[in-house]
């Protein structure tokens, strides 16, 4: 608490504990994905284009949590280092959409594994039914911040 008294309880605080457990997992996910030669950036955008390809670059950037321009940088050393292909023209407007490449499936499959591993890790002192109403209870706080209001 702060010295006035007027603070937040750092230790009851939902905000800051979700904060505190974001940062740790990064962290964690960013030294099991070190060695792949990757950062938690560069495997978000490789799952995000597994599960959903030909996304724009701003549609990976919202998925990866990082500015367009972060991720048009990111996006070019991916496609020079042949993890990603996307088209010289934008077929439809001005839109590049990005697709995995074999290499990149490849490498993705290594991170996916090292990345569940600290999942497995983080989830390790829960039971299922426990799993399963965290999972539910951070979907309605996410619901919860998201909502516009309609008044």
């Amino acid at each position: 608490m702060s010295q006035d008294g007027a603070g937040i309880n750092l230790e009851t605080s939902l905000g800051y504990l979700l904060k505190e457990a974001s940062s740790v997992l990064r962290a964690a996910m960013e030294e099991v994905l070190r060695p792949l030669g990757m950062t938690v950036t560069h495997y978000s955008c490789l799952e995000l284009l597994a599960q959903r390809p030909g996304l724009s670059n701003s549609e990976l950037a919202r998925g990866a949590f990082v500015t367009r321009q972060s991720m048009n940088v990111l996006l070019q050393a991916l496609e020079r280092d042949g993890y990603v292909t996307r088209p010289a023209q934008a077929p439809v407007g001005k839109v590049l959409p990005t697709r995995l490449t074999p290499k990149g499936r490849r490498s993705l499959e290594k991170a996916t594994a090292a990345v569940r591993s600290v999942e497995l890790r983080m989830l390790s002192g829960l039971t299922e039914p426990e799993q399963a109403e965290a999972l539910r209870i951070l979907k309605t706080m996410i619901h919860g911040l998201t909502q516009i209001d309609q008044y």
